[in-house]
């Protein structure tokens, strides 16, 4: 019989879906391929050949290959596809024009919870498409519109970190808090797969695998060796009854059992026979039903009989409350099952094995008249019990007066070793495959059957809420992490470095240590200029993650600072043999060789980076500084302009353009740049600083001390910049505050002829010429190179300018 088309389509979806989940792109290709020439009408062909092309990186074949579905808007996968080639291919305003007009087919409803180890949306639903479109705006330099995108994905699914990242790096207000605040659609979302599990069960149909493998054993016999690797524990059981003759007890037993199969434990229960799971806080569980003589007779005689409980012990147990509830709810059950319309069978079916005991000789034992008016049927004693039953526990009962069902079974305990009993009842194995019956002891327990449970409703509402609340306080401890985690990426973002420090350190112990933490604490050192802290905190991060490259520029300035050329030559050897094609490598050669003073190669190597990633706006700028230092002015000024084309928010390029606008004389502009910078990142003491050099060089001297306060108030250790603000200071004539800060400073630097200069002056001015005169030749001895300038200083104390007493030109 040939295959239908539809068959072979769905055949060669699914394998084109399965190579694309376990990462066979080729293979998926191969098989979308097939697909699309099998079935051209379909959606899902393109799509899938479109996404096999996506992930192999030929954005230019996904494009093509999507851009016709697209643009009907008839498939919304082929939509995303589209645009995230258009992404990637620069295409910006055409995959914004299409993402906009298939907004009305997005799903606004949240599908994180339909991704799990077994299922998955087959769709992005309406955050995943916003933080495209997002990107997209961000890309095509409408921060406004963006900013809209991402405020929105957020709002939708507060899960999406890349959209509270892209805002931050925006330089975007964001109040933290409400970012990643949980709603009742999120919380739905992440139920459902829960919910569907339970809807399941409820309905008798298998959740599990080992369930479904039970359906499948049933169904033929083969079927249960098809897969060796999976369990078989009942395997034997299962076989063995569907090879059974047929016959209306053996049916009922093995509907009976699928039934127990599918409840809440099914899977425990293809674990061990014995085992009884006894939730921790409750009472024990009452028993599963013995097995009737005829459900026993193609039994495997490798299973032994169900344990019972002590019935006293569990009678002591329930209140008297309970057991009158109980008792009207199993009288009703009882008298319900009680229908003559099911035939004398059906009844004779459910009579339990206790009352069909044999004699010595092998013969069954008479029933007594009134059995079949008293036994409920077995289908409705089975739905009497809770699901933790044992799915291979057949479960057959006699029916006595109702207080007496509440009673709880006592452990099983043969005849043989029972204390005080003797042997003449005990049940005559007939046949190979039966083990003994044993007889209860008295009449009145020996007959009574173990229901577990009336109710069907409380339990599983019991086990929802229970695993509501688990979901609950999963996405709320979620949530704070990502609060406390954002909250510390923002502050960093807004170079709030000792914020962000606060934020991290309230991290779990655990995330703490995580490579990407560490980095972040790395990162926020070397914006405070704590360069110790951050070459610290980096190496950790090396240890923990050796292949992380991630932040790893920002590690190699750091080494740069601490002019530890070794180290810095070391790692970068380590990155050039790992990664070569990757720019962060190129960037830390490129700074070894600028410590080294080989200008040339640092340019090579920085441009090697901005060839791998032109966005990348570090590599840029340190190119920028290279050609600053070879005085290559034009290229230096050429080299930052396209760092702020890729990072309008990037100070270092500002910074750049302030200092080769102050080298070549135009100071309004330079003053500009720092302005620029310093606003971008106020905390930066050396930012302010140079505002305040532009301002002197403007002649603005009240306003440059006032920068250098400022600057002093962020670095207190920095010696520059206290200089900086003693001598405008001693210029304004405040020789009190100068005195102040230049005692300060010569503790922090006395081996500084500068300082001593400084005081020379200072002491010069207010006619201390013995003080002038030591600190004068203080100076001398450190720096000889100044000497003509010291002389000349005091040869002419009474006609010299303050502002010339500098020694740096």
């Amino acid at each position: 019989m040939a295959p239908t088309p539809a068959a072979v389509t769905g055949l060669l979806r699914q394998s084109a879906q399965y190579h694309l989940d376990n990462a066979n792109y080729d293979n998926a290709l191969f098989f979308a391929e097939r697909l699309v020439a099998h079935d051209a009408k379909t959606s899902e062909g393109p799509y899938l050949l479109a996404t096999s092309h996506l992930r192999l990186r030929d954005y230019r074949s996904a494009y093509d290959i999507s851009r016709a579905a697209a643009l009907r808007g008839g498939h919304l996968g082929c939509t995303w596809v589209f645009a995230q080639a258009c992404l990637s291919l620069e295409k910006f305003q055409e995959g914004i024009v299409t993402l906009e007009r298939s907004k009305s087919s997005w799903s606004y409803k949240v599908n994180v919870g339909k991704h799990s180890p077994t299922t998955r949306a087959a769709n992005p639903d309406a955050s995943v498409m916003l933080c495209l479109l997002g990107k997209m705006y961000r890309a095509s330099d409408d921060s406004k519109r963006a900013a809209a995108c991402f405020e929105h994905a957020l709002k939708l699914n507060p899960l999406m970190w890349d959209a509270f990242t892209i805002l931050c790096d925006m330089g975007v207000s964001v109040r933290t808090p409400a970012a990643f605040k949980g709603s009742e659609q999120l919380l739905q979302s992440l139920g459902q797969e829960l919910s569907a599990v339970n809807e399941s069960k409820e309905n008798g149909a298998p959740t599990d695998a080992h369930a479904r493998r039970g359906l499948s054993r049933h169904a033929t016999a083969p079927a249960a060796i098809a897969d060796p690797f999976g369990p078989s524990s009942t395997a034997d059981d299962d076989v063995e009854m569907t090879a059974a003759p047929s016959n209306g007890l053996l049916s009922k037993i093995q509907a009976a059992r699928l039934r127990i199969a599918n409840g809440p434990t099914a899977e425990a229960s293809h674990g061990s026979h014995d085992d009884v799971l006894v939730p921790r806080g409750q009472e024990p569980p009452r028993a599963p039903a013995r097995r009737t003589r005829a459900a026993q007779g193609v039994m495997d005689a490798s299973l032994e009989p169900p344990p019972r409980v002590n019935y006293r012990v569990g009678a002591r147990r329930i209140r008297e409350q309970e057991k009158e509830e109980q008792t009207r709810a199993v009288v009703d059950a009882v008298y319900q099952e009680m229908d003559p319309a099911n035939g004398p069978e059906r009844q004779r079916s459910a009579i339990p094995g206790v009352e069909r005991k044999r004699t010595v000789s092998g013969h069954p034992v008479p029933r007594p008249a009134n059995a079949e008016e008293l036994v409920p049927r077995r289908s409705g004693r089975l739905n009497t019990f809770r699901p933790t039953a044992k799915a291979n526990s057949t479960a057959t009962n006699t029916a006595q007066p109702a207080a007496r069902e509440l009673k709880k079974a006592r452990p099983q305990i043969s005849r043989i070793v029972r204390p005080g009993s003797s042997g003449s009842n005990v049940g005559r194995v007939v046949s190979g495959n039966r083990k003994p019956v044993d007889d209860r002891g008295d009449d009145h327990h020996s007959e009574q059957p173990r229901v577990r449970d009336v109710s069907h409703a409380a339990p599983p509402q019991k086990h929802d809420e229970s695993d509501t609340t688990k979901v609950e306080e999963a996405l709320r401890m979620v949530l704070d992490l990502l609060k406390k985690l954002g909250a510390a990426y923002y502050h960093l973002s807004k170079y709030e470095s000792d914020v962000a420090l606060q934020a991290l350190s309230s991290l779990p112990a655990v995330h703490q240590g995580a490579p990407s933490v560490l980095a972040l604490m790395g990162r926020a050192h070397f914006e405070q200029g704590s360069y110790l802290e951050a070459e610290t905190l980096f190496r950790k991060v090396r240890d923990k993650a050796p292949s992380r490259l991630v932040d790893l520029e920002v590690y190699s300035t750091v080494l740069w600072h601490l002019k530890k050329e070794k180290d810095l030559a070391f790692l970068a050897h380590q990155l050039i043999e790992s990664s070569w094609e990757s720019h962060q490598a190129w960037c830390v050669l490129g700074n070894s060789w600028s410590l080294a003073k080989d200008h040339d190669q640092a340019l090579r190597c920085f441009k090697r980076a901005t060839q791998l990633s032109p966005n990348f706006a570090y590599a840029w700028t340190l190119q920028g500084h290279e050609h600053h230092d070879n005085e290559e002015f034009d290229k230096a000024i050429t080299a930052y302009r396209k760092a702020l084309s890729a990072d309008k928010r990037h100070y270092n390029a500002y910074y750049g353009l302030g200092r080769v606008q102050l080298r070549l004389g135009a100071f309004d502009k330079a003053l500009t740049h720092f302005r620029t910078a310093a606003e971008l990142n106020p905390y930066n003491a050396v930012l302010v600083c140079c505002v305040g050099k532009a301002l002197e060089k403007l002649k603005q001297i009240a306003p440059a001390v006032t920068a250098y306060s400022k600057a002093v108030e962020l670095a207190p250790q920095a010696a520059q910049m206290r200089y900086m603000k003693a001598r405008g200071l001693l210029f304004m004539g405040e020789t009190e505050l100068a005195h102040r800060e230049l005692m300060v400073l010569k503790d922090l630097a006395p081996e500084e002829g500068t300082v001593h200069f400084l005081l020379g002056t200072m002491y010069r001015n207010m006619e201390k010429r013995q003080e002038a005169v030591r600190h004068f030749t203080i100076a001398l001895a450190l720096d000889p190179k100044a000497g003509p300038k010291i002389k000349d200083a005091i040869e002419r104390f009474e006609y010299d300018d303050p502002m010339q007493d500098s020694m740096i030109e």
